[in-house]
């Protein structure tokens, strides 16, 4: 059983000019902000997959700040858009400084997770990124354009970094994604005028082969019932199957000491022959396949699992010793 006592806070901010849901475990306070206190010298931060809601990676965020022994603050930011605000937040902020004209767009949340760090994160403050699926190509895109980002270390969970819409999961969504997916809105508009507990049940039903599904998931995924979420979700996914074509080989060899790659055994977005590629491609890398039968959305029900191999590695780096 995890520690009811862990420290989290919830909050939902405009970032980019877009409605953005924050996590945080651990110190939450803003660390520009800090005053009369030291801030904490390593942030462990998380880029989501899509859908990006970070309620998917509460429990996994959980064990991971446990198994980081209280330490340090773990923390995940929503992609623009994905998440529905509360009430009386809108969508988009059009007084916003920072707005990005395509904010929900696969750049656009590149962007907007390095504005996230720049508005919140000291810059001499440590990072470990752990990015999920196509969280991994958008770490890939900061550390190649933020020179300046202070990353020991970045973990990168079955990664969608190349040749998406060629994967078996990707010419199934090719089509539905970058032709089809109007078609999906009414039906969502019309699923939104259910009660909470109905659209529960839905989830629970469209969940119902994974075997203990995690609260945390359903609950997250309510937010797709809202039909400009589950738009922009989509959105997003349409430029990834056209964009997430070619490895940047050139990003990982710079940073490869850098890089912990795990890729799962049957994957259909990032299948096995993408791991080999990588391992022939970069033998000397920590580049890893699944041997847990782990699947994409780990999320759903091995939180536990994959945040205790992430401790696991990162405390068996010799030069990460001292953070310990």
């Amino acid at each position: 059983m995890l520690d009811d006592h862990i420290p989290e806070h919830e909050e939902f901010v405009y970032c980019g000019g877009a409605a953005t849901q924050v996590l945080k475990f651990g110190p939450w306070i803003d660390l520009q902000k800090t005053k009369g206190e030291v801030p904490p010298k390593l942030l462990f931060f998380i880029v989501p997959g899509n859908p990006g809601i970070v309620g998917y990676y509460r429990t996994f965020m959980q064990w991971l700040y446990r198994g980081l022994n209280q330490k340090y603050p773990v923390w995940a930011v929503s992609h623009a858009g994905h998440c529905a605000p509360p009430k009386g937040m809108d969508m988009i902020d059009d007084r916003d400084e920072d707005q990005n004209e395509d904010i929900f767009g696969l750049n656009g949340q590149i962007e907007h997770k390095l504005c996230f760090l720049r508005k919140n994160v000291p810059p001499d403050t440590k990072l470990v990124l752990i990015g999920h699926s196509i969280g991994c190509y958008i770490i890939l895109e900061m550390m190649k354009r933020a020179l300046n980002l202070q990353v020991l270390r970045a973990v990168l969970l079955f990664p969608t970094i190349e040749r998406m819409a060629q994967s078996p999961q990707g010419k199934i969504m090719t089509p539905l994604l970058c032709s089809l997916r109007y078609i999906v809105y009414m039906p969502l508009y019309l699923l939104s005028f259910l009660p909470e507990s109905l659209k529960a049940s839905v989830v629970k039903f469209i969940l119902r082969g994974v075997k203990s599904v995690d609260e945390s998931s359903v609950t997250a995924s309510l937010s797709l019932f809202r039909v400009d979420c589950a738009a922009n979700a989509m959105y997003m996914g349409s430029q990834e199957m056209v964009k997430v074509v070619e490895r940047d080989n050139r990003t990982i060899k710079e940073n490869l000491s850098k890089l912990f790659f795990y890729y799962g055994a049957t994957d259909n977005w990032c299948p096995v022959q993408y791991y080999e590629d990588m391992k022939k491609e970069f033998p000397e890398g920590s580049i890893l396949l699944c041997e847990k039968g782990i699947r994409h959305a780990f999320v759903l029900d091995s939180s536990k699992d994959v945040a205790s191999m992430i401790t696991h590695w990162l405390k068996g780096q010799s030069d990460l010793g001292t953070i310990w």
